[in-house]
Formats: structure tokens, sequence, C-alpha cells
């Protein structure tokens, strides 16, 4: 697998500087690309970190903390021009909805079939030449939710890495760590990805001076 772009991780620097390699996912957003610029300089939020030339990968993303989560991922989504999967209930999947669940990514699951989800994804990622699928392993806003394991169960499946990334509200940018390959410790593994973005990110409170 091709290595990470290497970056001092403690570096903010513009969303726009950022290299996209040649095998990450990519897609053409046309005018919001200018709007998720314009939502970001408006909120001087900046990226750091090692961005990965990586055709396949899990994004597990905490903490997750404000609505704000979402316009901060989309504008960078935008601006970079990626293109990144996210799982949804099936039943969002049908018309009129449909069609724009699929342009955004949406992967659709029926959770109340047998088949487990982690084969589901597996098979989904065996299938494409690229896919990024993005989770939020805390699966809720609460302070302090434990970490769910299915976005590592699903790495360690479709042997893929996994791409931390965190939100840091205090200061204002998005960061990346370096990609973790998933062992068969389940437990440990979790644990250590929610340790690091646990010490790289901070949430949005009335402290946090945002928005």
């Amino acid at each position: 697998m091709p290595d990470s772009v290497s970056a001092d991780p403690l570096m903010p620097v513009e969303v726009d500087s950022i290299h996209v390699g040649r095998t990450v996912p990519r897609r053409h957003y046309g005018l919001l690309r200018p709007l998720g610029r314009w939502v970001l300089r408006r909120l001087d939020w900046h990226s750091e970190g090692p961005f990965p030339d990586q055709p396949k990968l899990v994004i597990a993303i905490a903490p997750h903390s404000s609505t704000w989560d979402f316009i901060i991922g989309a504008a960078f989504l935008y601006v970079m021009g990626l293109r990144v999967a996210f799982i949804a209930k099936h039943t969002l999947f049908f018309w009129p909805l449909g069609g724009f669940m699929r342009w955004l990514g949406g992967i659709p699951v029926n959770r109340a079939q047998p088949e487990d989800l982690t084969d589901v994804m597996a098979a989904a990622f065996s299938k494409r030449d690229q896919l990024w699928l993005a989770i939020t392993p805390e699966g809720t806003r609460t302070e302090g939710a434990r970490f769910k394991s299915g976005f590592y169960r699903i790495a360690r499946a479709s042997a893929v890495p996994i791409l931390p990334v965190y939100f840091n509200y205090r200061r204002r940018v998005t960061g990346f760590l370096p990609l973790l390959q998933p062992g068969d410790d389940v437990a440990p593994g979790v644990e250590q990805v929610r340790e690091l973005l646990k010490q790289y990110g901070a949430r949005r409170n009335s402290h946090s001076g945002n928005q």
C-alpha cells in the first residue's frame, strides 16, 4: 500500500494547500467547492497532519459533539474533492431521496436482516477499487460515550487501514493521524484509536469559543 504523505501533525494549514494523491477517491462538487472554502474561511478553520494517499480505508471520526461536525466535514469534502461513503438505513434510499443519498455517498444497510454488517461492508470494499468509509465510533454526541467496535471490525475484515480523524474546536482544526493497521485483538485496537482521538481532539462546548 502507498505510504501516508508526511507532514507536521501540529502545523495547521489551509485546506486548499493539502495535496490529494492519485489513489484517493475523488469527485467534482462544482459550485459547492467555493461554498466549502467560504465556510472554512468564515470559521477560520484549518487542517493538520499527514493526509494519506490510499484507495481504501475506514475513517474513524471523533469527538462527535455538534452538528457543526457535519458542516465542517462537508466543507472539507467540497474543497478537497473527496468521495467519502457512509452507512445509512436502507429506508432512506427510496424515492425521492434514494438518488440523492447515493450521490452523497450513502451505502444502504438493512439492520433488520441477519446478515452481519461487517460482512456486508467487507463485500463492498471487495467490489470497489476505491472506497473511503467514514464512521463516528461514538455514535452519539453525548460526552464520554463508549466507542463502538464496528469501525475496527469492518477495517479488519476488509484488510484496510484505519484513518483516525479528529475535530479540535479549541484550535479550530480538523486533524489526520497516521494510518493504523487493524490487528486481531479488537478491544485493545479500539482503545488505541479512542485514546489517540481523545488526546488530539477537543469537543465543541461553551468554552471552545467557536460558532
